[in-house]
């Protein structure tokens, strides 16, 4: 393998070759964790890896087989309800302390919060699924502007275990109590077993990738991160590239890799999102094109496992408009094979696209 394959390794261990067909919860659970802050993109984020609509993706998301929540980096994930909890007990701790000071400035310390808690956990009670709009009139926590209270309320109640995503109301994402959508597991993981997992489910479904590429994904330091990786090393491949050792899952064969394969992939994906050093996916010199400096990424256009463009869609009544921004000039008839690759977005949307 050189530093150049890595990219194509890369899609099928993301399962963007779809080689097997997967329910969006297989998707899901088989990821560990897939950032979801882009309600509507992260959907297609799961869409694109099997040949799930966007119907099928949101039935899932609402009868509990797909949970959202924050977890992981101080951001929301999809995850696996077969996961949630040892995911959060080993993860909600960290990013706690990283709102803990804005939280104290909003006037919110442990006793506000168990105080707020326990009033959410009586509004949601018996299935009662609320929007943050609802639940923050109720607790009367009033809308300012600059005022993030909201957002840190329920942010805590997820990271506690108290609430995760509830069934959509309309277009309106709501929360609901996880006990009450996903029962507690009778067997619980330490630290160092729940750190070791999640290792081990990163470099399964993201490797090839370096040990700072997990520690940027799990938020965990890389000292930790080094140590969860010596613990399965002999039950992950290794290769060293450029003095970086890259980690990735056995059972690798050349005939599964190297196809031609064209993808519209949506924002925050996490062919990106996921690693610290990106160069193998992108030219650099197109970097801020494809994200901001503030961590917005864009919806991109993959050909052969590299970024040759960006897209974005807008919904239209009675279809959705597509725009598209390659970074080099490209023949017309290569092209037209490339923009091929939406109808897959047009198969998972049930609706016509238009390419403007």
């Amino acid at each position: 393998m050189t530093h150049s394959e890595i990219s194509h390794y890369r899609m099928v261990s993301q399962k963007l070759y779809k080689t097997s067909s997967c329910l969006p919860q297989e998707i899901v659970k088989h990821f560990g964790a897939m950032q979801a802050q882009d309600y509507a993109m992260a959907k297609w984020a799961i869409g694109s890896r099997c040949d799930s609509s966007e119907k099928e993706i949101q039935e899932a998301i609402d009868s509990a087989k797909i949970i959202r929540t924050h977890i992981l980096r101080p951001t929301w994930h999809f995850v696996s309800p077969d996961d949630i909890y040892w995911m959060l007990e080993l993860s909600a701790p960290q990013v706690k302390r990283l709102f803990t000071t804005m939280a104290k400035q909003h006037g919110f310390d442990e006793k506000k919060f168990g105080q707020v808690n326990s009033a959410i956990e009586k509004l949601l009670a018996g299935n009662n699924h609320l929007t943050r709009e609802e639940i923050m009139q109720e607790l009367n926590i009033q809308k300012k502007a600059g005022d993030l209270s909201p957002v840190i309320v329920m942010m805590n109640a997820e990271l506690d275990g108290l609430v995760c995503n509830g069934k959509m109301k309309g277009k309106q994402i709501t929360y609901a109590l996880l006990e009450e959508r996903v029962p507690k597991p009778k067997i619980k993981l330490n630290k160092e077993e729940a750190l070791v997992k999640l290792a081990q489910r990163y470099f399964e479904s993201h490797g090839p990738a370096t040990v700072l590429d997990f520690s940027w994904w799990s938020g965990f330091p890389p000292t930790i991160c080094q140590k969860a990786v010596n613990a399965i090393e002999l039950q992950l491949n290794q290769i060293t590239i450029d003095n970086q050792q890259f980690w990735f899952k056995k059972g690798f064969s050349d005939e599964d890799n190297f196809r031609e394969s064209v993808h519209f992939l949506p924002s925050f994906d996490e062919i990106l999102i996921s690693y610290k050093s990106r160069e193998a996916s992108f030219n650099t010199e197109h970097q801020s094109k494809v994200f901001t400096n503030n961590g917005i990424f864009k919806p991109i256009i993959l050909e052969n496992g590299k970024v040759i463009g960006i897209w974005k869609r807008t919904i239209k009544k009675d279809y959705v408009k597509i725009e598209t921004e390659f970074f080099n000039e490209i023949e017309m008839d290569k092209k037209q094979v490339i923009l091929e690759g939406i109808k897959y977005f047009e198969t998972y949307l049930e609706t016509k696209t238009v390419i403007e």
